[in-house]
């Protein structure tokens, strides 16, 4: 008997193997679950995560009144709402508050990196994780991409993507970065994996240099022999099921759709110059492009790498840090003017091409930073409050949520929980928060413990 293990070894042998997304022929299948009715309209999300922990204080929530060594050391700005004010290095995106629902009380009780991110990413408190450098595991529990892939039907496309890089470090990627127990078929697809690491990429569209296009479909044909030969013995429920994944994985890796989503060069050079000509403005351009081809959730893990190639989560600016202060870390071009340009650009570009209405954008980290500057005219983590930013996607523009204290230290009204944002988010999408989804053992978990902030929509 040959089984599809065995096959896929000798697929292996053969050099088809090397590929990082045909792997799906190998994902496991998830039963049980059923299609949710709509209750949002969004019809695909931007996550743009800061990962790090953007600080409230100097961003979104000013606190110019606040005692010296707590109040920023940027100065607030008007922008087109009146009575919203956001930080002075934020000149473009003052220009779309009228588009954006500031959120100012989101909180939680975490103050580290590894269980703050798996949290906010996936609306669970995990207590097994190793900090620092965790590793993802199969036993985690899915992110938000990948809970709206296990909600969408198989296209021509990916329904989630992460880019540029999943976040990682020192040799580990982060839990709460892809499927978890809902296994491979519904991990995000990244483009490249985490840097520092051995890993290698989920479900990659990129062929190695060594395998062609017209190899690829010889070597498809000698699958189809092995998979007639191995249906003799397998049920036909887990053949169609197989079948179906392999059509996905090699119609990705040659579909024209996909190809174009990512040649960035068929843009107008304009349009690069408008978003940036770095990683972060490539990055939410890209983002764009791949909603508009038809990926339902793009990720974008926000960090910077190093001359030497180290990993940094720059928006966690404790300083010094390549020489700078803590808040002179803020004004580098690796956080606000990269954000700024970007959001800008993305903002005008979704509502010139009528997507806006369609297209949901959420901004936030894993926590908030402490009031008190530190010695390095920093900040620290501080899981209690940060602020966090909806767009499209049905938001009413205009509107601030939540408050918090004269500190900026702790919500003062409105509450949200990691959990909220992702039910929010949920809700936007059209899957209900009270849907389910079944591990392996076909057991049922509630999507998210949370309260979607439907009085932000309408």
């Amino acid at each position: 008997m040959l089984h599809r293990r065995d096959a896929m070894m000798r697929l292996g042998q053969l050099g088809l193997g090397s590929l990082s997304l045909p792997g799906l022929l190998r994902a496991e299948q998830t039963g049980g679950k059923s299609s949710p009715s709509k209750t949002g309209s969004a019809k695909s999300c931007i996550l743009i995560y800061l990962w790090g922990g953007p600080p409230q204080q100097d961003m979104w929530d000013m606190k110019p009144l606040a005692a010296e060594g707590i109040r920023s050391q940027f100065q607030p700005i008007p922008t087109v709402v009146p009575g919203i004010d956001v930080c002075e290095h934020l000149p473009l995106f003052a220009r779309h508050t009228d588009k954006t629902a500031i959120i100012r009380s989101l909180t939680h009780d975490s103050n580290n990196h590894e269980p703050s991110v798996y949290r906010t990413l996936t609306g669970r408190i995990n207590n097994t994780l190793v900090v620092p450098r965790n590793q993802r595991n199969r036993n985690d529990f899915p992110n938000v991409g990948s809970v709206v892939s296990y909600f969408t039907p198989l296209g021509a496309m990916p329904a989630s993507a992460t880019i540029p890089r999943p976040i990682g470090h020192d040799g580990s990627t982060y839990s709460g970065t892809y499927a978890g127990f809902l296994g491979g078929r519904y991990d995000p697809m990244e483009v490249a994996a985490a840097e520092e690491t051995k890993e290698k990429p989920t479900h990659s569209i990129i062929l190695p240099p060594e395998i062609s296009e017209s190899r690829l479909l010889a070597r498809r044909g000698m699958l189809n022999v092995i998979e007639e030969m191995d249906r003799r013995y397998q049920s036909v429920k887990g053949a169609r099921g197989l079948d179906s994944y392999r059509e996905q994985a090699f119609g990705m890796l040659t579909s024209p759709v996909a190809k174009r989503a990512f040649n960035l060069d068929l843009e107008d050079p304009r349009t690069r110059d408008r978003y940036g000509r770095n990683e972060y403005g490539e990055s939410i351009l890209l983002a764009r492009r791949l909603v508009e081809s038809g990926v339902r959730l793009v990720t974008i893990s926000w960090m910077y790498i190093q001359k030497g190639g180290n990993v940094a989560n720059v928006w966690d600016n404790h300083g010094p840090f390549e020489g700078l202060t803590g808040t002179n870390m803020l004004k580098a071009h690796y956080c606000l003017p990269s954000l700024d340009q970007g959001f800008s650009a993305l903002m005008d570009d979704l509502k010139g091409r009528g997507l806006l209405d369609e297209t949901l954008v959420a901004m936030w980290g894993e926590f908030g930073r402490t009031p008190k500057l530190n010695a390095s005219q920093g900040r620290d983590h501080w899981g209690a409050c940060q602020s966090a930013v909806l767009a499209g996607g049905g938001i009413r523009g205009g509107q601030v949520y939540g408050s918090s204290d004269k500190d900026a230290a702790y919500p003062a009204t409105n509450p949200v929980s990691p959990e909220d944002m992702l039910a929010t988010v949920y809700h936007a999408l059209g899957i209900p928060d009270d849907a389910e989804l079944r591990d392996p053992l076909n057991r049922p978990h509630r999507l998210v413990d949370g309260r979607p902030l439907t009085e932000l929509f309408g």
